[in-house]
């Protein structure tokens, strides 16, 4: 008896060590650590415990809010590139056609313009490892590419006027990553800037390309903002104060342990508060975008056009960890100027991940109708138009996701990847010809007319697989004619004339357009 009442007592101790705290309390957090301290002490193979740890804190994360998250250490660097504004590679952008890496630009005076890269080559070896037919994907060849600053990368590059692999050394630079993809005048008096993203250096790319439209005549704008994720919340207030007078409210932000703050408004010191503007959104257009187009809209400062924007209005705040990992954790809510929340729900039985897909099977994408707002969510702009929150951003003027030419052969082809195939391939075999252009009108010169080109690609699509369908190909004919000029035009010019070829067809921007020439943007707007 005595012996089993001191191994009672002796058990009764083990377990208050090892499964309550200090307080003598048991929680989650005690039950963690005891549970690590059995599989240590009891498991039967030798395991790394903070290794288990490490893949358990995304779940955690998981359970809060959809755009909380964990960034392991190792992670931390690239995800902060896209946004602080600038990274250190090699400078070019590139594509991958089949297994191979393709070089479709050279920056201008980066490190690898200085060496002699050219667009069009093909890099088969990157540090003496090949790279070509290794099916390697985008983010493998990036971090191959990249690297600590005045690093050099070995690079073998086969080109088409050499008949041996070109052997290159590029040292790695500061290479500054562009927010806007393309700033141009789309008519005598309407600047167009399609901006990708929100980071550091956005706010100071838009103001030189705004001033840069001024000087040649700009006097009203397209903001294109679709397909922009969002990013910093900073750019997106400055050039909302760019168009709005003074003390108008720009954007809100609320949250259980967020310091109350006055709502952030505008100073009046903006250049571009006489200025008609059109802001265009997609169900892709996020955060940041969203900030940007409630502040015009519920101002009644401008129009929003296109399909509801994606309802992404969390604040985040990134918080480094001592080991250089970090946690983006939810702190607010974004609220627009009406007092809209931005953020759709994420509630209990929501699919938040598939919302997207769910609104295409909807019909959202293809007609107005089909969206249902909550009347309970019903807000005014500054001058009384009706508009609603629930998530996103509704346009004033609804534009329908366009159809016209998706054909099953337009589908194969692209999911075939042969319109970059073709187009690289094309742009390959005449870029001497074709560099002799400036311009887009210049290079639209150059290319065949619109049939020679068309049955061009037909027979090269024949040879890759994809059989002729005349009577679905006539059908894709504006859009796979657009498609391949546009892509044409990148190869050579770069991304603004991409946007210059595509815009030509382009029915959101057809409907912008209209309603700056109907005088619909006309400020204020009123219902």
């Amino acid at each position: 008896m005595p012996l089993v009442i001191a191994v009672a007592l002796v058990g009764g101790m083990w377990i208050g060590k090892t499964f309550f705290n200090s307080s003598g309390s048991w929680n989650s957090r005690t039950k963690l650590d005891a549970i690590m301290r059995l599989i240590e002490r009891n498991y039967v193979d030798d395991i790394d415990t903070d290794s288990l740890l490490e893949q358990s804190f995304a779940d955690i994360m998981s359970g809060l809010d959809p755009h909380s998250v964990y960034i392991p250490a190792s992670d931390l660097r690239s995800v902060n590139e896209e946004l602080e504004g600038s990274f250190s590679g090699i400078g070019i952008t590139f594509n991958m056609i089949g297994d191979t890496i393709n070089v479709l630009e050279v920056i201008s005076g980066g490190p690898s313009d200085k060496v002699g890269l050219m667009p069009g080559d093909r890099i088969v070896t990157i540090n003496d490892t090949v790279a070509s037919g290794r099916k390697w994907s985008n983010s493998k060849v990036m971090n191959s590419l990249r690297g600590p600053k005045n690093s050099v990368v070995r690079l073998g590059i086969k080109r088409a006027t050499a008949s041996n692999l070109l052997p290159y050394e590029v040292t790695r630079g500061d290479i500054p990553v562009a927010s806007v993809d393309a700033a141009y005048m789309i008519d005598d008096k309407t600047g167009y800037l399609k901006i990708n993203k929100f980071g550091a250096q956005t706010y100071s790319e838009f103001l030189n390309s705004m001033v840069e439209l001024s000087a040649d005549g700009a006097s009203r704008f397209i903001i294109d903002l679709r397909g922009n994720g969002g990013g910093f919340m900073e750019p997106a207030v400055l050039m909302a104060n760019e168009f709005l007078s003074t003390d108008l409210p720009i954007v809100s932000m609320k949250g259980e342990h967020y310091p109350e703050k006055a709502p952030l408004g505008s100073d009046g010191s903006g250049a571009f508060k006489e200025s008609e503007v059109v802001v265009l959104l997609d169900e892709v257009s996020a955060s940041a975008s969203e900030i940007f187009a409630g502040a015009i809209q519920d101002n009644d400062r401008g129009l929003i056009v296109g399909r509801r924007s994606f309802g992404k209005g969390l604040v985040q705040n990134q918080l480094q960890l001592p080991d250089s990992s970090a946690v983006r954790l939810t702190v607010a809510r974004y609220y627009t100027p009406s007092g809209r929340c931005i953020q759709k729900t994420y509630a209990p039985g929501t699919d938040y991940e598939r919302d997207l897909l769910t609104r295409y099977e909807h019909g959202e994408y293809y007609n107005a109708d089909s969206i249902k707002f909550d009347k309970n969510l019903k807000f005014n702009t500054l001058h009384g138009r009706t508009v609603y929150g629930g998530g996103g951003i509704m346009p004033d003027i609804f534009v329908p996701n366009d159809t016209i030419g998706l054909t099953t052969y337009y589908l194969n082809v692209v999911n075939g990847g042969l319109i970059q195939k073709y187009t690289f391939d094309y742009t390959d075999r005449n870029r001497q010809r074709l560099a002799k252009s400036k311009t887009t009108p210049e290079l639209m010169e150059l290319l065949p007319d619109d049939d020679s080109l068309l049955q061009d690609f037909v027979s090269y699509a024949a040879r890759s697989g994809v059989a002729p369908r005349w009577y679905y190909i006539n059908l894709s004919r504006g859009l796979l004619v657009s498609s391949i000029k546009a892509m044409i035009a990148r190869n050579i010019l770069g991304s603004r004339s991409y946007y210059e070829v595509l815009n030509e067809t382009d029915q959101t921007v057809m409907s912008a357009l209209n309603a700056l020439n109907d005088g619909k943007a006309a400020f204020p707007l009123t219902q």
